[in-house]
């Protein structure tokens, strides 16, 4: 399990959308229609379902949740004490957001700042050790 801070510590954080990914993946699919018009249009309305999916969905790090909304509603929480990992999958250009809780594994493509959301996960759930370390 990853240990939480200290309530006293922890600010709530609201994540901006972004649209990098939605954008990318519709700019992909617009040109790969050129080439396979199948292909580019699922890729295309791919980005698209993440675009809106980015307007509609806020994350909010609370000081001992992750709170999904879907514009005003509560939909999901995440307590910290259930965590056992995350990660950001490929930090130059994150796509893909993925974290472990007791029970289950999550994975959300990032349509989320990036940035914002990097340091609100090190800030509510610092790792102990880096994926990847293998030192004892």
């Amino acid at each position: 399990m990853i240990p939480a801070l200290d309530d006293s510590l922890s600010l709530e954080t609201r994540l901006a959308p972004s649209y990098q990914l939605p954008l990318a993946l519709l700019i992909l699919g617009l040109g790969g229609g050129l080439l396979n018009l199948w292909l580019g249009s699922t890729v295309a309305l791919f980005g698209i379902f993440l675009g809106v999916q980015a307007k509609l969905l806020t994350l909010v790090f609370t000081s001992q949740n992750l709170d999904i909304y879907r514009g005003t509603s509560l939909i999901r929480q995440f307590p910290y004490g259930d965590w056992q990992n995350w990660q950001i999958f490929y930090p130059p250009l994150p796509i893909l957001f993925y974290f472990r809780e007791v029970n289950s594994i999550h994975f959300l493509p990032v349509v989320f700042d990036p940035k914002t959301l990097r340091a609100a996960l090190e800030q509510h759930i610092p790792l102990t050790k880096p994926l990847g370390d293998t030192s004892s």
